[in-house]
């Protein structure tokens, strides 16, 4: 019995070190980044990696520039469209977490509601249970920051679940404590998606707009911000009615925003 007591807290402890030498390792990471530009992030290796799997090619357009050849239109629109207190809050919009997990819960029950019908519909008509409509998925609302996204995805995988989210939440308070606003913001609009193998502002101006990130106008500029959500959906239109409007209301929300 103390034989396997004394096994079990051996194992604890060795977790409990590997998760601490964890930590140490994304804070060293992330002090360089006080004066090293980071080459990749976990989110774009999976990408290339996903792309070489399933289409056996390589797509990674991307160039680093710096913050201050990023047009202030691009900061502005990013910060109005994604995440309005960014210059204030230290990293976490807790009111804005909570709205977004009230939302996702509501609707989880709706979608819930409408599979158990579908389940009853097949039941009752097994003959067309083959042609009805997939059971559907609920539509998660994230609710984070520019720095939880950043965070995730310098470091962590697409998965969502508790631990995954916990450091997430870790690593943002790092990034907050040990960068300036400034520096998270050009990282982020340096290594954010903005389209299939498709990263960062410069790439992203130049694959849509034709021009430098330094030159984007306030339209052009809220264009790209009102991709961000999605990406890979907004960028087979990227002049679709939803994209156009939602454009409009983040130029007009522009001259408020404070940038860092």
């Amino acid at each position: 019995m103390k034989r396997t007591t004394s096994s079990a807290l051996r194992f604890l402890a060795l977790l409990v070190l590997c998760a601490l030498a964890l930590q140490v390792s994304f804070a060293v990471r992330i002090a360089l980044m006080a004066v090293v530009d980071p080459q990749s992030t976990s989110f774009q290796r999976s990408e290339v990696w996903r792309l070489l799997v399933e289409r056996h090619e390589v797509r990674w357009s991307q160039r680093w520039v710096d913050g201050t050849q990023i047009s202030p239109n691009l900061k502005r629109a990013v910060i109005a469209s994604e995440d309005a207190g960014f210059a204030e809050h230290s990293g976490v919009e807790w009111d804005a977490l909570e709205k977004a997990w009230e939302r996702n819960q509501k609707a989880e029950a709706r979608v819930a509601k409408i599979n158990e019908r579908l389940e009853k519909q097949a039941v009752k008509s097994p003959a067309t249970a083959e042609a009805r409509k997939p059971l559907r998925e609920p539509k998660v609302i994230g609710g984070s920051t520019i720095t939880q996204q950043l965070a995730k995805n310098l470091f962590l995988a697409g998965e969502r679940n508790l631990p995954r989210k916990a450091q997430e939440f870790i690593i943002t308070f790092m990034l907050e404590a040990m960068l300036n606003k400034q520096r998270i913001l050009e990282i982020y609009l340096n290594s954010v998606e903005w389209g299939e193998g498709v990263f960062g502002a410069e790439a992203a101006a130049r694959h849509y707009f034709h021009t430098a990130a330094a030159q984007l106008s306030p339209t052009s500029a809220a264009r790209l911000a009102v991709m961000l959500p999605a990406p890979k959906r907004f960028e087979k239109r990227p002049d679709s009615p939803y994209v156009v409007s939602r454009s409009a209301t983040v130029v007009a929300r522009m001259g408020a925003v404070e940038v860092p």
